[in-house]
């Protein structure tokens, strides 16, 4: 099972050291930290010790993914499931650096983690959790047919949670395609 990834513009895979630079800065993005709740790291050596220690690859065949532009190459920052040990849930994520946003990369992203976890890990459920405040990530959800669930916690702050089956996925993908 591999779990690089590849979309039309946008290939993904899991963290290696070379991506603490590009971490780092996307920690130190305000937004980021204010819509998520993430603390920055306080250097790169950090960002490098937290992907040495990043294990959610070997114990759930799963995990946050590097996410970079085929075009060029940079590191935009990174897409992927996380499976939750407390709920027993998988949980869509995503983070990308500034001056990446807006064009499409997140929804196409995390469209191809959603179909890593429906088609070849066979889940059956995915959400996604977002501050109550944080409407880019709300609206990437609705973007990918995830519906409103709950409110709850995110992190410490008000949040919501929003939720796909396996089924809805199928089933929105196929009508998408015949449109």
């Amino acid at each position: 099972m591999s779990l690089n990834l590849e979309t039309e513009r946008l290939t993904m895979r899991p963290f290696e050291v070379q991506d603490a630079p590009g971490m780092f800065e996307l920690y130190q993005d305000a937004d980021v930290q204010r819509f998520t709740g993430d603390i920055a790291f306080k250097s790169i050596e950090d960002a490098e010790a937290f992907i040495k220690g990043y294990d959610q690859y070997e114990r759930y065949q799963m995990g946050r993914l590097s996410v970079f532009l085929k075009s060029t190459g940079e590191y935009i920052g990174w897409c992927g499931l996380k499976y939750l040990v407390d709920s027993g849930e998988v949980d869509l994520g995503y983070r990308l650096i500034k001056r990446y946003r807006g064009y499409g990369y997140t929804t196409e992203a995390a469209k191809a983690s959603l179909d890593y976890g429906f088609k070849v890990l066979g889940l059956e459920k995915i959400i996604g959790k977002a501050m109550v405040d944080n409407a880019p990530s709300i609206n990437v959800f609705k973007k990918l047919g995830l519906t409103y669930s709950q409110n709850d916690d995110c992190g410490c702050h008000p949040g919501v949670v929003y939720v796909i089956t396996k089924e809805d996925w199928i089933n929105n993908n196929l009508s998408l395609r015949g449109a």
